[in-house]
């Protein structure tokens, strides 16, 4: 990464009259607050002691030597520190790049290194990932390595350390909306990683569009999701820069999220489909005193329509499911109150949005036709970091001239603009020359009343190329049969959608988001094929 701005495309529609109200210019603001800003383990951290810390941190950085549009790396989660780190970056001109704990060590070495980041600091629960590759990170001094909390084997400092006598005086780098402002790496558990490039115009945008949701200085936001995925950042970016309050978890647990909204009076949450399922199957939800809550968000993968009726007979205030991509440029919302007979789309475009549908040869297909979906918002990546090839072969440009983003996932529109997901492109079965969609099989292996958890693969077949295989999660005391799940899940199925046969298994392997990791469970069939 250079300095200053980016040498990347912008396919963001830009607004030459645009205002910048730069997120760590804004926290200024509240630098004499005493309203709460972080709730986590260690207590209550107010808005006064969270901006002289983000500062602190700024200013050591610039002395260190870092220069606006620098990339800083951090290998942590849920804390104050990483929150106060976040910002401190933000002040003093830096981008900020939250890796994944998911990760392997390998590919964490290799994102280090793409970004070019100047600085990496590292929490003590990941200390065990950066161990096997601290000697490929050969751009980073030992001073340039420091733990957020705590000793740390190989690193130069703690940050306790690294700080020492720094002043917190209030001096933010100047930036601009082409300025870096994040990268997030996608695809970091296996195969090569991928940077996404986000300036402050793409945040800047999206906060104040978030905010609409009532993401404001009112929110107490709970934080259950890793702040290294955009997932997470779509809402704790809205409620740091309107004052509000982040209560942090640093590990999911239903049970302590329920006692957490109860005890703090949360308002918002931003949450992925397994998580809603784990809350509202906990036995004693309905005991918890939710009515706080004004608003739930679910994003990352479509939420079942079941589970959406059940969360909003159960639990108070509305739900929201939030369509997009890391990358932007598509954007779409359901509300769930006002919709009640759409519960199995992910809603319209928001707006500034536009979503399309285009076939296999990349024209646009009418509607009720099925297709990958393509869109383009306000906003929308500058590019993947030193890939420009990968970044062009996203877009789609339109008869028009503009530039839309390939979303990979195969869907369609109905008559009323609702949007309807079937499957990301890539998992779609193509069985003896028929499409055949997972999430269609899902569907119907989570009705049986015996499966608690479903995924469909595809694996290889002689007769038809590739087959649906599913694997199943039973309920815990069911003793239901792989056959009779077979036979009652292929009676409801079409004839080219019938499964080929059902596996029991344990688990189901999810990313940190909760997404099924089908590359992971499709890998041993296609082992030698």
């Amino acid at each position: 990464m250079k300095s200053g701005k980016p040498d990347m495309p912008v396919y963001a529609p830009i607004d030459p009259d645009e205002s910048m109200d730069a997120l760590g210019h804004r926290i200024q603001r509240y630098a004499r607050s005493r309203h709460p800003a972080l709730v986590d383990d260690q207590g209550t951290l107010d808005w006064g002691d969270l901006v002289t810390q983000a500062n602190r941190i700024a200013n050591r950085l610039r002395v260190a030597g870092l220069q606006p549009g620098e990339s800083v790396a951090a290998l942590s989660g849920n804390s104050r520190e990483d929150i106060a780190l976040f910002l401190g970056v933000l002040v003093a001109g830096g981008c900020m790049v939250p890796l994944s704990g998911m990760a392997s060590a390998e590919a964490l070495a290799l994102m280090v290194a793409d970004c070019r980041a100047r600085f990496l600091f590292v929490s003590g629960t990941q200390q065990a990932l950066l161990s096997p590759v601290r000697d490929q990170l050969t751009d980073l001094a030992e001073d340039r390595i420091i733990s957020l909390a705590g000793p740390l084997a190989g690193a130069g400092h703690t940050l306790a350390d690294w700080l020492a006598s720094t002043s917190a005086e209030t001096d933010p780098v100047p930036v601009t909306l082409d300025h870096p402002f994040n990268i997030i790496y996608s695809s970091g558990t296996t195969g090569t990683p991928k940077g996404i490039l986000h300036d402050y115009r793409f945040r800047q945008r999206q906060m104040v569009r978030m905010s609409r949701y009532g993401l404001d200085s009112e929110a107490i936001n709970l934080v259950s999701t890793p702040l290294y995925s955009n997932t997470t950042l779509v809402s704790v970016l809205p409620t740091l820069y309107h004052g509000g309050t982040l209560v942090l978890m640093a590990k999911f647990n239903a049970h302590r999220f329920l006692e957490l909204a109860e005890t703090h009076r949360v308002t918002h949450a931003m949450l992925v489909p397994v998580q809603y399922q784990r809350i509202l199957a906990e036995p004693d939800f309905d005991r918890f005193d939710l009515s706080s809550f004004k608003l739930k968000l679910c994003t990352s993968a479509p939420l079942r329509s079941a589970v959406i009726a059940d969360a909003m007979a159960r639990w108070p205030g509305n739900l929201r499911e939030v369509y997009g991509l890391t990358e932007g440029g598509i954007s779409t919302s359901l509300d769930c109150a006002a919709h009640p007979d759409k519960w199995d789309s992910v809603g319209v475009p928001t707006q500034g949005a536009e979503v399309r549908v285009i076939g296999e040869d990349g024209r646009e297909l009418p509607r009720g036709a099925t297709g990958e979906i393509v869109g383009r918002a306000i906003s929308m990546m500058r590019g993947y970091v030193n890939r420009p090839e990968q970044t062009r072969d996203m877009l789609w440009t339109s008869p028009e001239g503009d530039v839309f983003y390939r979303s990979g996932d195969m869907g369609r529109i109905d008559e009323d603009g609702f949007i309807y997901i079937l499957d990301r492109r890539k998992d779609m079965i193509i069985s003896g020359g028929f499409n055949v969609y997972p999430v269609d099989l899902e569907k119907v292996l989570l009705a049986h009343p015996a499966v608690a958890d479903a995924t469909v693969i595809g694996i290889p077949s002689d007769q038809w190329g590739e087959t649906p295989l599913g694997l199943v999660v039973v309920r815990p005391g069911q003793a239901a049969s792989e056959t009779a799940i077979l036979e009652w899940a292929n009676r409801q199925l079409g004839k080219t959608q019938r499964l080929a046969a059902i596996e029991f298994r344990a688990s189901l392997p999810r990313s940190a988001i909760g997404k099924v990791l089908k590359r992971e469970l499709r890998a041993p069939y296609w082992a030698g094929n």
